[in-house]
């Protein structure tokens, strides 16, 4: 099929592809529906940088995503080298009108991943972005309520947040900023806003890196680092009902309900309301308020919060390990790490279905030990491995008292990522 898009012919292969089983949603489907919804797509996307990240389709509801770069561009679509903090450079799409935006449709990326700049100034990001992010086991409305704290930080440091569901299990709260400040900066604002949103609702949300030491919604400041991406909105994600990433109004945050924005109804409720985001670009504040709250931070001893793990090692920087495993000052030299959590470790898997059979089995070994645990206690953790992600699981015994503990036991499954790798 070739579609006539902004004066240029763009080929849709193999539009009966079905992509999402359940739903029974093909390509094309996905190409009209973001056709449908291309004014404010194209408005959270127009002129950046975008991870492409291409579906493969694995078992029902379960589709995941490898990031590709295409090989052959026609000449309507833009690419910009970007740099990251690795080291590597990659060349990346900046789509700017529905032919562009159908084109990266037709390859399968479905899932819009553009970066916080403009690829005119690919050094000072033009968003702050508040990603809420629940720790297993938090329900949809105290996402909701952590929301609307956000809504009241962002205002009273002179920003406007733009709210939208994620398309999976949390929110994204954006506000437009003037491109005057580095990534650093905006990170470092970031970090501010996370921890001003914790003091607020410390029983619901925490600014805490470390998965061990998280409860209620994690306030992901790392989402604002370099060269890391966000669903857009309008964005669909992949979710057995494919659901949207889709922008609300204040008014609709207390009541809203993730899984009513789907391919099915998010186009019918742009054609009916528009965007919600329209004004956005309108609305660009200052960072220079989050800023001095941070230097206060800092000044009452709070180090910098700890960055992803490929970055640097940064000044001023808490301990970059978690806390189970960070040394004792009182060691007596010896450098052995002394446990602040009751951590122990359950399974190494190959992949998450082998790592959760290793935990049923444990559960049933310690069938009166099992209920003590709250969702927050089980820590399932993506491994980078030499080419691929492997699985671990990790339980916290906190809750349960310290003679009533099982001790570390062997593994249930013990895979090594490493085998046949020479030192």
């Amino acid at each position: 099929m070739v579609l006539e898009l902004a004066g240029h012919e763009v080929a849709v292969s193999n539009p009966s592809k079905v992509y999402f089983p359940r739903a029974g949603v093909t390509k094309l489907d996905m190409v009209r529906y973001y056709l449908a919804v291309a004014p404010g797509a194209l408005s959270g996307v127009r002129g950046r940088p975008m991870a492409l990240k291409r579906f493969v389709n694995g078992a029902e509801g379960e589709p995941f995503f490898q990031k590709r770069a295409p090989e052959k561009r026609p000449d309507f679509v833009q690419t910009i080298e970007l740099s990251f903090p690795s080291g590597r450079t990659a060349d990346e799409v900046v789509v700017t009108d529905e032919a562009a935006l159908a084109w990266v449709i037709n390859l399968g990326c479905i899932d819009l991943n553009p970066h916080p700049v403009r690829a005119a100034d690919l050094d000072h990001p033009d968003e702050l972005r508040v990603d809420l992010d629940p720790v297993p086991g938090v329900e949809w409305p105290q996402i909701r309520e952590v929301a609307l704290v956000a809504a009241d930080v962002l205002a009273d440091y002179g920003l406007t947040g733009w709210p939208k569901t994620s398309g999976s299990r949390g929110m994204h709260i954006y506000a437009r900023i003037e491109p005057r400040w580095e990534f650093g900066e905006v990170r470092r604002a970031a970090v501010a806003v996370a921890r001003e949103i914790e003091r607020r609702a410390p029983e619901l949300a925490t600014s805490k890196w470390w998965k061990e030491e998280r409860h209620g919604v994690f306030v992901d400041y790392n989402q604002n680092a370099k060269d890391r991406t966000v669903a857009s909105a309008y964005s669909l994600r992949p979710v057995p009902d494919v659901r949207a990433s889709t922008p609300l109004t204040w008014t609709e945050v207390p009541s809203c309900d993730p899984a009513d924005y789907t391919i099915a109804t998010v186009p019918e409720r742009f054609a009916r309301t528009g965007d919600p985001w329209a004004a956005m670009d309108e609305a660009a504040g200052s960072l220079d308020g989050l800023l001095e709250q941070a230097a206060r931070d800092e000044a009452a001893g709070l180090p910098d919060a700890p960055w992803p793990p490929h970055y640097e090692k940064q000044t001023g920087e808490a301990p970059r390990v978690q806390p189970s495993k960070r040394r004792s000052g009182g060691s007596g030299g010896s450098g052995r790490r002394q446990s602040t959590m009751p951590l122990i470790e359950v399974a190494r898997a190959e992949t998450k279905d082998e790592a959760m059979a290793g935990l049923e089995r444990w559960k049933a070994k310690h069938p009166d030990v099992w209920p003590r645990l709250e969702p927050a206690d089980v820590l399932v953790d993506a491994m980078r491995g030499r080419s691929s992600v492997w699985y671990r699981i990790r339980l916290n015994l906190r809750h349960v008292p310290e003679a009533e503990r099982p001790p570390q036991e062997p593994l249930e499954v013990d895979y090594n990522p490493w085998t046949g790798v020479q030192s």
